[in-house]
């Protein structure tokens, strides 16, 4: 009974406190340095270093605004410290002094070509700490960045160092990626010609079925194919839930600015379901590839 309520005291202090976090800067390539912020498990009983850790891509919005974390992303980094894993927020446009770079044709293809370094750039700052496990750094990107997580995977990735690092990402998770299909997954953002993509981990995809930003029909293609060719590769689409449901509490929204491909005002808004099941999902496909032996 004592040790019952040890384990409850430790659940409950590790759950009251929160992740430690700090801003960091993260050397990449080009000379750039990309401001992140890290946070690592508050609870040294539960979850003692080196802990496994995720490398998080925002979407075209940026990270959040002046420099802050969008309650999106602070809910997700909460709630993966919670169970053991460290994790490093990269502001890829705010450390190139973009702000939004969702309707930039020129800023979005930046962001493309330089991205996929980047998220090479937070794998190689996470393997140089001492409380890190090297062989267990795992990725998960939102809408462009999930996007830019595919880029990266790709065994051609113009991101990918050369020699390749001894320990690559191990699993990655895209949330209703952008450029998620074939045409957008080859050149000239890799050496891939179509339908030959491979990637270097396991990857899965949750996706909205009623997204009209990032369709899901390209990304279900693309994926299928993948598979089909012996790719470790799976995905979720949700239905009815629209882009960005798994953030907190957002209503149903015409999001303003620019409009989709087809003249439309882009969805967004929380899928309570989706959001629950994404919650759960993630965490598990994470363990299963960073965790366990």
């Amino acid at each position: 009974m004592a040790r019952v309520l040890c384990i409850g005291i430790l659940i409950l202090l590790a759950a009251v406190s929160g992740p430690r976090a700090e801003q960091v800067q993260v050397p990449a390539e080009g000379g750039i340095s990309l401001n992140a912020r890290l946070e690592l498990p508050d609870s040294p009983y539960l979850f003692p270093a080196p802990w496994p850790a995720l490398v998080f891509l925002h979407g075209c919005s940026g990270l959040g605004r002046n420099g802050g974390v969008s309650s999106t992303y602070r809910a997700w980094s909460n709630h993966m410290t919670a169970q053991g894993y460290a994790v490093l927020m990269i502001d890829s446009a705010g450390s190139r002094g973009m702000g939004a770079t969702c309707g930039n044709v020129s800023e979005r293809r930046t962001m493309l070509r330089a991205r996929p370094g980047d998220a090479y750039a937070g794998l190689r700052f996470l393997q140089a700490r001492s409380d890190i496990k090297a062989d267990r750094i795992g990725l998960i990107g939102w809408s462009q960045g999930g996007g830019i997580a595919l880029l990266t995977l790709s065994r051609r990735s113009i991101g990918r160092p050369v020699p390749p690092p001894a320990h690559d990402f191990r699993a990655a998770v895209a949330l209703y990626p952008g450029s998620c299909s074939e045409r957008q997954q080859s050149q000239p953002f890799t050496d891939v010609a179509p339908g030959s993509w491979s990637t270097v981990a396991p990857l899965l995809v949750l996706h909205g079925g009623a997204d009209n930003w990032t369709r899901p029909a390209p990304c279900k293609t693309f994926i299928d194919l993948a598979r089909s060719r012996g790719e470790p590769v799976e995905m979720v689409i949700y239905e009815g839930a629209v882009h960005s449901f798994d953030a907190p509490n957002m209503k149903l929204r015409k999001r303003p600015g620019p409009l989709t491909a087809a003249g439309e005002a882009p969805l967004q808004g929380t899928d309570h379901v989706a959001r629950q099941d994404a919650f759960r999902r993630v965490p598990a496909f994470f363990d299963r590839h960073l965790k366990a032996e």
